[in-house]
């Protein structure tokens, strides 16, 4: 029994609308253009974004590709275009044109030569015009003076392609002067975004340096875009820590490679260059994977949900490279702009590939940190020194006699009887430095530890301890905060003094392990504060 059949086109004026609305950014929805200019074997691509008289922006995306002639170019017009021709292009499923293009403007026009022996053609969505036939009705005008005039100039007359947005309603948010000030200083912010992403996502492609890829330059209105390399690999500093290439076989035996670099990047005062360490972008939110198909870059700026994003991260980015045989294996989808891996795929570079890089970039982001630290906390404490000073007599309930300065080995005698035990004995760093010292280090990584400073009791405090990085440095400047901190942990180190017993001192000692051992914990999600990196 034959089976009922019926064709059912979608409604054209809410089809063309919803697809407005598939998510796309601005930089996103250009840089979909640009794939198409490049998978049309362009090597000049010409952008320009201007505002009219009238306060409408236009904007034109020309390139000296091979051009299309009518049945090339009414095809690319169509929603879900027939596939390329290779299946590496970076124009891979037959709608970025249309709905990155539509996603900020109601008006889409195509205009192209494939050789300069033929006329210009030009093809155009007008949403408007769809919205009043609801019908897939594309529209052929004459092309304007200036797409020709871009067009001749971008491709020296011969073949190529001009993409232009107009009816651009979605970009910038309503002035009450659409043509003032404000506006363009808003839509020069857009241009100068657009042209950073620009020089991130085509970096391989604008970068001589790498041969193996046909280099393109790209122009934003009349200025070549400079390439941004994220992994700084031309400072002298930078550190290749992990490498790895993967070969794959498919079943039906298709062979292919995904590569995985991890790079540590050089702590600030280590560039060569105040400049360069600027154009570095170390931040949180630019460390993590730096994800290329076909060397144009899809995903950056995360960890795929690994790992958190962590300042003693910032320093590491991992380059996860792959072409288009490895497309269906990642789930690249529609914008190309993320992919997903297999749990195997994941679970071998979270568990295996990860840890080694994240401990140099660790140990590399810690050492910076511990020097800025140290530096920031000379001075700090003097106002507890003083406060302690001019009480000391009121709050010392123990004597202390050195009876083996060898052994470090102290006689302590109070109301509660006599005992011998073995106390840091030190020298004072700083003048007056003799109730609260900040060191480097103490052992077992202990928050605190008593001490004897010019045979004074004191504390010490471990600046390497988590708990000072992010708890004593953000208030550093407040000395309130400062001395309440000290005067506690002064406090606690006079009672373990004051104790006679062994079985309460061990127990005390535990008390300072274990109490050392959560703070540690607890502050393990508090952010990391700004320290001054002596690059200034």
């Amino acid at each position: 029994m034959s089976t009922k059949t019926r064709t059912v086109p979608p409604h054209a004026s809410r089809m063309i609308e919803g697809l407005r609305d598939t998510g796309y950014e601005f930089n996103t929805a250009i840089a979909d253009i640009i794939d198409n200019s490049i998978a049309a074997n362009a090597t000049l691509i010409d952008i320009k974004i201007n505002m009219d008289f009238a306060g409408d922006v236009i904007i034109r995306i020309g390139d000296n590709g091979s051009g299309m002639d009518e049945e090339g170019l009414i095809n690319a017009m169509t929603y879900g275009s027939s596939a390329r021709p290779t299946p590496k292009s970076l124009g891979k499923f037959g709608l970025g044109l249309k709905t990155a293009s539509t996603a900020f403007c109601r008006r889409l026009s195509v205009s192209t030569r494939d050789d300069e022996l033929t006329s210009i053609q030009k093809a155009c969505w007008d949403l408007d015009h769809v919205a009043k036939t609801n019908d897939w009705e594309i529209l052929f005008p004459e092309p304007e003076p200036e797409e020709v005039d871009l067009l001749d100039d971008v491709s020296d007359g011969g073949s190529g392609t001009v993409v232009t947005w107009e009816k651009v309603d979605r970009l910038l948010k309503s002035y009450q002067d659409q043509t003032g000030t404000y506006a363009q200083r808003a839509l020069d912010k857009v241009i100068e975004k657009l042209r950073e992403h620009v020089a991130m996502v085509y970096q391989q492609y604008l970068d001589p340096i790498y041969q193996n890829i046909t280099n393109i330059d790209i122009k934003i209105n009349g200025e070549i875009v400079e390439p941004w390399d994220p992994f700084c690999i031309s400072e002298p500093n930078t550190e290749l820590v992990a490498e790895c290439v993967q070969p794959v076989k498919f079943e039906d035996g298709r062979e292919s490679s995904f590569s995985i670099k991890a790079y540590v990047l050089p702590r600030k005062e280590q560039f060569t260059s105040v400049e360069a360490q600027k154009q570095a972008k170390l931040s949180n939110d630019m460390q993590g994977f730096y994800v290329y198909r076909e060397n144009r870059l899809i995903h950056h700026g995360d960890w795929m949900g690994m790992v958190r994003n962590e300042p003693h991260s910032t320093l590491l980015r991992v380059e996860f490279s792959f072409d288009y045989n490895m497309d269906d294996a990642f789930n690249v989808d529609i914008k190309k702009s993320r992919i997903s891996l297999n749990n195997d795929l994941y679970n071998w570079i979270k568990d295996q590939f990860l840890p080694a890089p994240r401990r140099a970039a660790n140990d590399r982001y810690r050492t910076g940190v511990k020097k800025n630290v140290t530096k920031a906390s000379k001075g700090a404490h003097e106002d507890s020194n003083s406060n302690i000073k001019g009480r000391e007599k009121d709050l010392q309930r123990s004597t202390f006699e050195i009876t083996n300065p060898d052994t470090n080995e102290v006689q302590v005698t109070n109301s509660n009887g006599n005992t011998r035990i073995t106390l840091p004995l030190v020298t004072p760093t700083r003048e007056g430095e003799v109730f609260v010292q900040p060191v480097d280090s103490i052992d077992d990584g202990l928050l605190w530890e008593p001490a004897l400073i010019d045979k004074h009791p004191a504390v010490r405090i471990n600046t390497n301890h988590p708990y000072y990085h992010k708890v004593y440095v953000p208030n550093l400047s407040s000395g309130v905060t400062v001395q309440g901190m000290d005067s506690l942990l002064w406090a606690c180190s006079q009672a373990e003094l004051w104790t006679i017993s062994d079985v309460t001192k061990r127990n005390l000692k535990e008390l300072r392990y274990e109490t050392s051992r959560l703070l540690r914990q607890l502050v393990e999600d508090l952010p990391d504060p700004e320290l001054n990196d002596g690059s200034d």
